[in-house]
């Protein structure tokens, strides 16, 4: 551990900045926190590109691209994610064995000066965020919630209070799945100077964005008080972002009280069925939607991933063409905070042309009402007005599914598994004989996909007289809800541990998951145990799945590739002709009176403007 003495600095002048119209009603604040943020903050944020192990000369490459590329298109935002101040953190998760913590005489994390030179002498983020300032960009941080359990141990001193980190912390509330810092007890003295503290260094950096993780799920009231009140009192203009999530419906009116943007879900990965939950996280959320304050639908996983995330590995996002319309016109039509995720400088021409289409843009900027206005099965679509206009924007997708084969279908079933389930896994023995195809596939267990991690543990062929692993046989397709199914190996890349056996042999894969094979002859049995990863097993109240074996397809037939999804223009107020524009492809496309079908095709997502005919469709 580095232990840096760190001088108190000024507080960095606030920048002038012209005080923004609202349209919408906001609650009460002084000082009013929801005006730095009166449109949904855009930006670029390091985790799903780099993890815990980002440098300074990849956030410049990163914020050089955005002054150059996106800067005119509203993208100002450039947010260094978690654990910047561990030397020697590892790629694809954490260095919890041996950290090198970067940390001063007051208990606050500073940067590791080996990955930020810049912050070298006690400078901090100053210099990397005087570098985003000279470019007209804005910088943010990641933070964890709490006291950082190193500071407690070594009892440093709180600035501003005769207490230490030792008098303000509890274990009660520690999170599990990184064990950095403790809850601060609101209340204990030297608590609220804590915050206060790291805040006021913050803000003498010249931080103008922070995403506090830990916070939103399970929602630490307290807390979040303590951070909007630290906030405040640096007189600078930090927007606040609560993480992860989801957070409780039943917190709405307090955290858009105190923050201006907070997570909707978990982390969001570049996964069909995890995108596709989110037509129902966002229909939950759109009644809340404020101006300065904003629910998160999370990153957009575009572009290059996973160069050394916590997770996966380094692609291009598995997202089709169609699934990244998808995203890109849900986040807009919802008015989503936009981050995104991929490596900027290794954008190719169609991502960059999503990040700059200037009327889906404008459409995010300043549409109002925004909400869901019909799901029909997997037929969805959403309206919002343009307040100036009086126009309507519209976007319609088409979520449908090859749809699966019913579970009576299957030759074995696990039932639902979680991790109240007796060593969180179920063995099998199962009748194969005449079978040329083997399916082995992962459900979700019918709630979400949030932490399905799940094992095919041991897997093997017999036929009585020899057998062999199916873990050496190669399949012909694989598919994971998240991450990449590995051979060997969880499906977060960590040994195969299950109710805290370890298995030297299987498959880890995340629901929803088929992982096809052709099946060599004369095999009459399979034999394996499943179960819940040790990775969900851990997670807030733990993943759900079901496991099933087919030896026929698991699926029904496929839907059509492109069908019609029918509105009725009188559910968007319109009784006479009217002009549509497609604004994606920006053209109009025509007039049309009564019915508007666009076709849209599987997983693909349309966006439209709907005027009044007679009137000037702007462009």
């Amino acid at each position: 551990m580095k232990f840096l003495p760190q001088s108190v600095l000024a507080v960095a002048a606030l920048a002038c900045t012209a005080t923004p119209t609202f349209a919408q009603t906001k609650p009460a604040s002084k000082p009013d926190f929801h005006q730095w943020a009166a449109t949904p903050p855009m930006g670029w944020n390091s985790w799903d590109c780099y993890g815990p192990t980002v440098t300074e000369a990849e956030v410049k490459a990163n914020a050089d691209y955005m002054a150059k590329n996106l800067q005119r298109s509203g993208w100002d935002y450039v947010v260094v994610d978690i654990r910047w101040y561990v030397g020697n953190d590892t790629a694809h998760g954490y260095n919890e064995k041996d950290p090198d913590w970067n940390i001063d005489q007051y208990g606050r994390f500073v940067p590791a000066p080996n990955r930020f030179p810049s912050a070298a002498g006690g400078k901090g983020f100053k210099p990397l965020a005087d570098y985003m300032h000279s470019k007209g960009l804005k910088f943010g941080i990641h933070i964890m919630r709490g006291v950082p359990v190193i500071a407690v141990n070594r009892k440093l001193p709180i600035l501003g209070s005769k207490a230490t980190a030792a008098d303000i912390y509890t274990k009660e509330g520690q999170g599990t799945w990184l064990r950095d810092m403790y809850t601060v007890v609101a209340g204990r003295p030297g608590a609220q100077e804590y915050y206060n503290s790291i805040f006021k260094l913050y803000a003498s950096w010249g931080v103008d964005f922070v995403k506090v993780d830990d916070l939103s799920s399970p929602y630490h009231a307290p807390e979040v008080e303590m951070i909007r009140k630290a906030i405040d009192l640096t007189g600078r203009k930090i927007v606040l972002s609560t993480s992860p999530g989801e957070t409780p419906i039943s917190q709405a009116k307090h955290v858009q009280a105190n923050a201006n943007m907070w997570r909707t879900v978990g982390d969001f990965w570049d996964s069909w069925e995890q995108l596709k939950e989110h037509f129902e996280v966002c229909e939950r959320w759109a009644p809340y939607i404020m101006t300065g304050a904003w629910p998160d639908a999370d990153m957009l996983p575009m572009g290059r991933l996973g160069i050394r995330a916590e997770r996966g590995d380094d692609r291009m996002t598995r997202f089709t063409h169609d699934e990244q319309f998808t995203l890109m016109t849900l986040w807009s039509i919802f008015r989503s905070p936009l981050m995104f995720g991929g490596d900027l400088p290794s954008n190719d021409a169609f991502t960059l042309a999503m990040l700059t289409n200037k009327e889906v843009l404008a459409m995010h900027r300043s549409s109002s009402n925004n909400r869901q206005l019909f799901r029909r099965n997997n037929l969805v679509a959403w309206t919002a007005d343009d307040p100036k206009t009086g126009d309507k924007f519209l976007a319609v997708f088409n979520a449908q599914d090859q749809e699966l084969a019913e579970e009576k279908d299957a030759v074995w079933n696990s039932g639902v598994i979680t991790r109240s389930t007796p060593n969180q896994s179920k063995t099998a023995e199962i009748d194969i004989t005449g079978a040329n195809k083997l399916y082995l596939n992962v459900r979700n267990g019918g709630d979400d996909t949030s932490w399905d991690h799940a094992d095919w543990l041991m897997p093997t062929l017999s036929n009585g007289s020899k057998s062999v692993s199916l873990t050496s046989i190669p399949w012909k397709a694989a598919s994971a809800g998240w991450g990449k199914t590995t051979v060997n190996k969880s499906v977060s890349g960590g040994k195969l541990v299950v109710a805290d056996k370890t298995y030297p042999e299987g498959i880890g894969t995340h629901a929803n998951s088929i992982i096809e094979y052709d099946l060599p002859a004369g095999y009459t049995k399979l034999t394996t145990t499943v179960g819940l990863d040790k990775a969900a097993a851990g997670q807030n109240t733990g993943g759900t799945v079901q496991f099933l074996v087919f030896t026929k397809s698991p699926y029904q037939a496929a839907p059509l590739d492109s069908v019609a999804v029918k509105v009725n223009l009188a559910e968007l107020g319109f009784t006479g002709p009217c002009t549509v524009r497609d604004l994606w492809a920006g053209k109009t496309v025509g007039t049309v009176t009564g019915e508007f079908a666009p076709y849209v095709r599987r997983h693909g997502a349309q966006l439209y403007r709907i005027s009044k005919r007679g009137t000037t469709v702007p462009k």
